[in-house]
């Protein structure tokens, strides 16, 4: 499985405003499998993960622990 950060105005504000971190995911991933990834590779508390599907693609938005902070890690990622 892959995590493929969203660099959309969107997805800036909701790292911005609400600590959410948005991720492209393959369509069979489970929120289990999101988590652990999201532990894993970037070493954060995910507090909540919400995933909707749109034009046939998975996004999931994974909400961090207040003691981590998502522009932290976007800025990491290049998003920012």
């Amino acid at each position: 499985m892959n995590l493929k950060p969203i660099a959309t105005e969107k997805a800036i504000m909701k790292v911005e405003l609400e600590n959410i971190l948005t991720f492209l995911v393959e369509q069979k991933t489970t929120k289990e499998e999101i988590k652990k990834e999201s532990d894993d590779l970037f070493k954060v508390k995910v507090e909540k993960i919400r995933t909707q599907i749109r034009n046939n693609k998975k996004i999931a938005y994974v909400k961090l622990n207040k003691k981590d902070l998502a522009i932290d890690l976007a800025t990491k990622l290049g998003l920012m």
